[in-house]
């Protein structure tokens, strides 16, 4: 066996089928030959993936993106790419050569990408397809803010309670986020500013993102985080860090003193759960006391402890932005309560 593996990237070098691969960060880990070629890389490379597209489109190269605003559609594209276990794709490239690509992904987050020339085949049967892509895009997809809407990202949620870590027994965790008092924002800046707001949340939440965890809008100012393989004290750091973002955050350009929060409920999928929507009830609960304790904060709705010193070797740490915002049960069976160290700012009069 320890003989196949330099015959089988021999091969791959040689082949005129497209290989890459990618670590569970999105980071290019292998190209062979042709992938190089396709997208314009040196050997040893190692770019994120938005990165690769995003230094290819500006030099008017690689893959065809027929959008008029480029972090739009990077955004959207993200909020699908790699959530899945298997997808096929089309995609164009500027040199005028189709691909029908497929990524599969592993557990742990890493993704093959293989991607064969299908330029020969009929151009009415790709324009059809393509078009089909676009429809299934177009359903998945949150037209504000160009992240996944609900269908999409409560079909992750559904997704992530048939896996399960065969080591550790986690599924993962479910955060349901509300902007705090949307409708004030609304009604002191207009609506238009509270578009504004919106985009901003998904933008700068969808750039803390790991490529296997989803972000989808599921209606007004509520937001639905999936974290698949992902125990609550590092979902607890992940959102807490999200809070110190948005703090920091300026997004309208015309009142440059406006900063808005967020508050969080988030709910652990456990062994009698088979149903997306009993994580939704969950989170949603968790999410009411948070907004009662005064917004701007998390709240956590688990039957058992956490262990708050530990983090996953899959988040970066980020001592300066993990300190916020926290909120832990008192014990087994017991309704959570927030932590001594948690700041929540606001006033409970409602919940939003």
């Amino acid at each position: 066996m320890d003989n196949l593996l330099p015959k089988l990237i021999d091969m791959y070098e040689d082949t005129p089928v497209l290989v890459a691969l990618y670590d569970g960060f999105d980071r290019l880990r292998y190209a062979n030959r042709a992938f190089r070629s396709a997208y314009f890389l040196e050997p040893g490379e190692e770019p994120l993936w938005p990165d690769l597209m995003r230094r290819n489109h500006n030099a008017g190269r690689g893959t065809v993106i027929e959008a008029e605003d480029f972090e739009a559609w990077l955004i959207a594209t993200q909020s699908r790419r790699g959530k899945t276990g298997f997808r096929a794709l089309e995609t164009d490239l500027v040199d005028g050569r189709w691909l029908w690509m497929t990524e599969t992904v592993s557990s742990d987050g890493w993704m093959l990408c293989i991607a064969s020339d299908i330029t020969e085949l009929r151009v009415d049967e790709r324009a059809a397809r393509k078009d089909r892509d676009l429809a299934i895009k177009a359903a998945h997809t949150d037209e504000l803010t160009g992240i996944a809407n609900r269908r999409f990202v409560m079909a992750r949620a559904q997704d992530m309670l048939r896996l399960e870590n065969a080591e550790t027994g986690v599924r993962g965790c479910f955060c349901l986020l509300d902007i705090d008092n949307f409708k004030g924002i609304n009604d002191s800046y207009g609506h238009q500013a509270g578009d504004t707001v919106l985009c901003d949340f998904a933008r700068r939440l969808h750039d803390l993102l790991r490529r296997t965890d989803c972000l989808g809008r599921v209606g007004g100012e509520e937001f639905v985080l999936v974290l698949p393989d992902t125990p609550p004290e590092e979902a607890m750091l992940i959102v807490e860090r999200m809070l110190v973002v948005i703090r920091r955050s300026r997004p309208l350009a015309n009142h440059a003193e406006f900063s808005y929060t967020f508050s969080a409920g988030i709910a652990v999928s456990e062994a009698g759960d088979s149903s997306a929507k009993d994580l939704y009830a969950r989170a949603d609960r968790a999410l009411y006391t948070a907004k009662m304790s005064g917004r701007n904060c998390i709240h956590l709705h688990t039957s058992t402890p956490i262990n708050r010193a530990r983090r996953d070797s899959r988040t970066p740490a980020a001592p300066a932005l993990w300190t916020s915002g926290a909120m832990t049960p008192i014990g087994a069976g017991t309704d959570p309560v927030p932590h001594p160290l948690a700041r929540c700012s606001g006033s409970p009069l409602s919940r939003g």
